[in-house]
């Protein structure tokens, strides 16, 4: 069973990445480092929840933008 990340973790982490995805990759430690020269956080727990987070969504846009380009490239008519 996958662990649950509170709302907040996510809202920050998604607001990061949608403002700046140029900054953000699919490596964690990046992620952190691009973080704590961003923002200040309360705490390293925080600090590591919204990196994870932020490399997961990373992660699911990409498959998701693969994915649409699989299903209506191959279906499109000249």
């Amino acid at each position: 069973m996958g662990s649950i990340r509170p709302s907040n973790i996510k809202r920050i982490a998604e607001d990061m990445v949608d403002g700046s995805p140029e900054q953000f990759s699919k490596d964690f430690h990046a992620n952190r480092e691009a973080l704590r020269t961003k923002a200040e956080f309360s705490s390293k727990k925080t600090l590591n929840s919204v990196a994870g987070y932020v490399t997961r969504y990373i992660i699911k846009k990409e498959s998701r933008k693969k994915r649409e380009l699989e299903e209506f490239g191959t279906t499109e008519i000249a």
